[in-house]
């Protein structure tokens, strides 16, 4: 039996029954991964002696109980390091759990693996990792998007059963498009940020991979809900995620947002997204157009939101308290050679960037400037939903690029995002699952359907989502490392 090829519901149910234990769940994984890691990349690390003490210990009855999750390594965990891809962290090892961590083990959940990341969750490949790049379990010349990279491919090459990863502007959910696998950022607020290495405060969300829409939210039953260590947190009722899976859609209108079916799609992508709105038709589901008319500037908002928050946000990393210290003649020496030795290219860009955004003179033309366009984004999102349930569209206007091929073109590598972005600056929810493949160079490239909900609406998300997965095949495909 290959444990590892199972979802979270099918490995609880033989949890339960005793049919297998955590430790041959943990011990499939780790030999899963010693067999194919060395071709992905996908883990940074892992320490099983330490998953196995808290297996051995884990409750059954609790609803994650006995199963291993991967972490994003943005995300602390007590006693493992906490890189956040990059050389600055490299001798940090986290003192806390963050709050996502503390509810994974108090419904039995074990933490186990650091999943590889674009440094600081900067980038749409995982090749900015200061520790090389991930590889696309269906075509190893592929990148897995990112920057949760680590944590798609893991999911989708079987080396985990689920993983956390984090969304400022689309990074879970393109690269759960790109690997095949399920995808959620919830609602801003919904999921508590504390113990997550902050790049954009107001955009950041933790979420779930996972290899089932179910499984999905199975995990946003856990993590969700108010937190006093997070002030952003919403103080709302955490509903039971997995209540509406399975009803009936019929009736629901969708709305087929025009400014995401542009020229420049790829015509693969385009194919498989217009055949799965059909197949919501079939479902008995409304497909209504509607108009978002400032997607065109979400892209610019959000690099100038996302960067000026991130300058601020790593002006903590000096070598001072903890973290890379460079040898240094004086304190202004120390800063400067402390950050040029710890950051890689892509952060120093963006950190530029965002402290050129703030500064004297320029804050008004560009970062107030973008606030305002923020709020018009949101307001598109608003008038949209009056009149549809959710909203249907891509997720990635292409399958995965090659390794390598936007290296040298941080604007070509930035226009990845540009169908997730603006939900990351409404603050709404949003899903990726599988919709088809691509034939590319001989190769399947997975093809990724972006569903969008209104504030704190996951359960219906997770329904619409749901309805189509299970009429479907394409989630049970595999890459054939």
């Amino acid at each position: 039996m290959d444990l590892t090829s199972l979802s979270i519901s099918a490995l609880r149910e033989k949890l339960v029954a005793r049919e297998v234990s955590p430790l041959d769940a943990l011990d499939a994984l780790d030999a899963r991964i010693s067999a194919v890691d060395d071709k992905v990349h996908g883990f940074l690390s892992r320490d099983l002696a330490l998953a196995k003490a808290h297996a051995a210990k884990a409750d059954l009855s609790l609803p994650l109980g006995g199963v291993p999750i991967a972490i994003k390594d943005v995300i602390n965990v007590t006693g493992e390091p906490c890189t956040c891809g990059s050389r600055m962290l490299l001798p940090y090892r986290a003192p806390y759990d963050a709050t996502v961590i503390a509810k994974l083990r108090a419904a039995g959940a074990i933490p186990f693996g650091r999943a590889n990341m674009d440094e600081f969750a900067m980038g749409s490949s995982t090749e900015n990792s200061a520790f090389g790049p991930t590889h696309n379990p269906w075509d190893l010349t592929r990148t897995p998007g990112g920057s949760s990279g680590g944590s798609a491919a893991v999911v989708a090459a079987d080396e985990a059963f689920a993983a956390l990863g984090s969304d400022t502007g689309g990074s879970i959910r393109q690269p759960a498009a790109l690997c095949g696998i399920v995808g959620v950022k919830p609602t801003y607020g919904r999921v508590s940020r504390y113990g997550l290495t902050a790049f954009a405060s107001s955009l950041d969300q933790i979420g779930p991979f996972t290899k089932t829409v179910r499984d999905a939210a199975l995990i946003l039953d856990v993590i969700s809900g108010k937190d006093p260590m997070d002030s952003t947190s919403l103080d709302q009722p955490v509903p039971a995620h997995t209540a509406l899976l399975g009803r009936d859609i019929r009736g629901m209108k969708l709305g087929m947002p025009r400014e995401y079916f542009i020229d420049g799609i790829d015509p693969q992508v385009d194919a498989a997204v217009r055949a799965a709105i059909r197949h919501y038709e079939s479902l008995g589901a409304e497909i209504v157009e509607v108009s978002l008319p400032n997607t065109e500037h979400a892209v610019g908002v959000y690099y100038i939101i996302a960067t000026a928050e991130c300058s601020a946000n790593l002006a903590r990393f000096d070598g001072v308290r903890y973290g890379h210290r460079a040898e240094s003649s004086g304190l202004l020496d120390h800063y400067g050679r402390t950050r040029e030795e710890g950051f890689g290219p892509e952060v120093k860009r963006r950190i530029i960037l965002g402290t050129y955004v703030l500064s004297s003179g320029y804050y008004d033309a560009y970062y107030l400037r973008a606030q305002k366009v923020r709020t018009l984004i949101r307001d598109d999102f608003t008038r949209a939903f009056a009149q549809c349930d959710a909203i249907v569209c891509p997720t990635s206007p292409e399958p995965a690029f090659k390794l390598g091929d936007r290296a040298d073109d941080p604007l070509k590598m930035y226009l990845a995002d540009i169908f997730t972005i603006a939900t990351n600056l409404a603050g709404i929810p949003g899903l990726s699952l599988p919709c088809g493949f691509a034939e590319v160079d001989g190769k399947k490239l997975p093809i990724g359907l972006q569903l969008l909900g209104q504030p704190l609406d996951e359960p219906r998300l997770l329904q619409i989502a749901h309805a189509y997965e299970q009429s479907t095949d394409w989630h049970k495909a595999r890459p054939g490392l």
